[in-house]
C-alpha cells in the first residue's frame, strides 16, 4: 500500500535521504535530477528528494497527533452528550458554535496568536476536528441506547460507568476508525496550507506546503519544485482516503456482501 510506503520513508528518512535536508549548497542551485540529486535541488540548493523524505515526517507527524487528540477529547465528550440529556444540549451548542467557524481560520488566528511550533500546529489543527467526532459518538450513543439489550442493562441498575464502557463504547470504535482516517487526511491537507501561506512552520523546517511555497517564484523555469511535493502530498491524502473508504466498507455490516 502507498501509505505504508509514505510511513517506510518518513521512519527511515536519515537511511534514505543523500544527504541533510537543510543543508545549504549555492553551487548546485535549481539543477535537474542527477546521480547526486535524484530529483534535483531547490533555489537554495537543498536536496529535494531529502526533503521530501523529511517532509513526509511532519507531515504524518502532524496528522496523527491532530487525529489522536481529536479522538481523545471528541469520544468522551460525545459519550456524555449522548447519555446526559441535560448536558446534551448545552454542549452540542458549544460544537455547533466551533462548527460556524470554519477549520482553516481557525488554525491560522491560532498559529498567528501563539509562537509558531508542530505542538501549536497540531492543536490549531485539532480543534476544528473536535465536533466532528463529538457528533458522530453521540449519534452512535442515541441509536445504540434504544436497543432491548442496553435497555435490558439500565432497567437491571447496570452502573452508569460499566454500562458505557460495556454497550456504548464499543458501538463507537468502527465508526470512529473510519472517521479518524479522514480527519487524517484532512490533517495533512491542512498542515500543507498553513505552510504554504507561511502561517505553518518555520521555512527551516522540510514540510510539503513550505518545499511549494518556496517553489512557487521558480515555476515558470522550474515546475518540478513545487510538482514533486505536490505529487506526494496527493498520493498521501489519496492513500489513506482509499483506505477510509475501504475500512467503512468491511466494518459497515450494511455495505457487507455489496
Amino acid at each position: 500500500m502507498i501509505i505504508v510506503g509514505f510511513i517506510g520513508v518518513a521512519v527511515f528518512a536519515p537511511l534514505i535521504a543523500p544527504v541533510e535536508p537543510t543543508r545549504i549548497n549555492p553551487m548546485v542551485r535549481l539543477q535537474d535530477s542527477s546521480i547526486h540529486y535524484w530529483l534535483g535541488t531547490d533555489a537554495y540548493g537543498r536536496d529535494i528528494f531529502s526533503r521530501l523524505a523529511y517532509g513526509a515526517r511532519v507531515s504524518l507527524l502532524v496528522g496523527a497527533g491532530s487525529t489522536l487528540g481529536a479522538l481523545i477529547i471528541g469520544l468522551p465528550l460525545g459519550l456524555i452528550a449522548g447519555w446526559f440529556p441535560r448536558i446534551d444540549t448545552v454542549l452540542m451548542r458549544m460544537m455547533d458554535a466551533l462548527m460556524a467557524i470554519p477549520g482553516i481560520l481557525l488554525a491560522i488566528a491560532i498559529v498567528a496568536l501563539t509562537k509558531a511550533s508542530l505542538l501549536t500546529l497540531i492543536i490549531a489543527i485539532m480543534l476544528p476536528e473536535i465536533p466532528q467526532v463529538v457528533r458522530l459518538v453521540r449519534s452512535r450513543v442515541l441509536a445504540t441506547v434504544s436497543e432491548p439489550y442496553v435497555q435490558a442493562s439500565i432497567l437491571l441498575h447496570t452502573p452508569t460507568l460499566r454500562l458505557i464502557c460495556r454497550h456504548l463504547l464499543p458501538a463507537t470504535v468502527a465508526p470512529l476508525i473510519v472517521q479518524a482516517t479522514f480527519i487524517y487526511a484532512a490533517a495533512i491537507l491542512t498542515e500543507a496550507a498553513l505552510s504554504f501561506l507561511g502561517v505553518g512552520l518555520g521555512t527551516e523546517i522540510p514540510s510539503w506546503g513550505n518545499m511549494m511555497a518556496e517553489g512557487r517564484v521558480y515555476f515558470a523555469m522550474k515546475p518540478w519544485l513545487i510538482f514533486w511535493p505536490a505529487l506526494a502530498l496527493s498520493l498521501c491524502i489519496l492513500s489513506i482516503n482509499l483506505l477510509g473508504d475501504a475500512l467503512r466498507d468491511r466494518l459497515d455490516p450494511k455495505l457487507k456482501g455489496r
